[in-house]
């Protein structure tokens, strides 16, 4: 699936003649799931910006500006093919070791409640992965309007399962990962948050979005979608990974600013 996508942020400072500082998560990386055919990142001092890897792998813009107004636009677009591999990303190459995955954030504590029956459970790890993606679910609630969903088995075949509706007004994406991504680190499993894009489909408009990935010693690295109960599709652009939402966010700012924020993601 060919996927254009447009990003657009906008930063709100606090009054000040302060340097500002940006540090991007825009640039998504070419991998087993997608390719980027172009892209490009627009703010002032781009140019100059310091470029490099950090820790989790993620391409980084470091930019150094000059304050001149309390408000700074920037801008993120580009075209990115994608491919179904039934949420299966494998190892990808020059990646850190699954185990940094392990570590406790505390966005990522999880209530035993949600772990505590997959402690002893003596299924595979995929098998226990999805029931934790659904028991995720049920305990944050699913759409009223839930549609079947795919979930790959352990042979790497899909199977189909019914979201069940909790009728009360859903928490947001990023609850849904941090919730999975502490459960199953609970269970010893490493598992990541991933910011990404969707593309508009399934009756849903697309645009920025949040899931996670929990890694399998036979597949690799799997993605689980606890917010729409499924495993990503060609339809998600991965853009960025960490152990929780701060560590992967697309913008972070000294000094502190409000950051408001669009994504225009369709398939074309």
């Amino acid at each position: 699936m060919r996927i254009e996508i447009e990003h657009k942020l906008t930063l709100s400072l606090p009054p000040g003649p302060s340097p500002l500082v940006l540090h991007l998560l825009l640039t998504p990386a070419s991998g087993p799931t997608q390719a980027v055919e172009s892209w490009s990142v627009e703010v002032g001092g781009i140019g100059n910006a310091g470029r490099f890897r950090d820790g989790y792998g993620n391409a980084v813009h470091l930019v150094n500006q000059s304050r001149h107004e309390d408000e700074v636009s920037l801008a993120a677009r580009g075209v990115v093919t994608t491919r179904d591999t039934n949420g299966v990303l494998g190892r990808p190459a020059g990646e850190p070791v699954p185990a940094l995955y392990k570590r406790m954030t505390p966005l990522t504590r999880a209530p035993v409640t949600v772990w505590g029956k997959f402690r002893n459970a003596k299924d595979n790890r995929l098998d226990v992965l999805h029931g934790l993606m659904a028991r995720v679910g049920e305990t944050l609630g699913l759409p009223e309007d839930a549609e079947p969903q795919t979930q790959m088995q352990a042979n790497g075949e899909q199977a189909q399962v019914q979201s069940q509706s909790a009728g009360a007004e859903r928490p947001a994406a990023l609850d849904y990962v941090h919730l999975f991504v502490g459960a199953a680190r609970a269970l010893d499993i490493p598992a990541r948050h991933v910011t990404g894009y969707v593309a508009a489909g399934d009756g849903e408009a697309g645009g920025l979005h949040a899931w996670a990935e929990a890694f399998d010693d036979r597949l690799g690295w799997i993605g689980f979608d606890a917010y729409h109960q499924l495993c990503p599709t060609e339809r998600y652009v991965r853009l960025a990974v960490g152990l929780d939402a701060e560590s992967a966010q697309p913008l972070r700012t000294v000094p502190v600013g409000e950051i408001s924020q669009t994504a225009a993601v369709k398939a074309s």
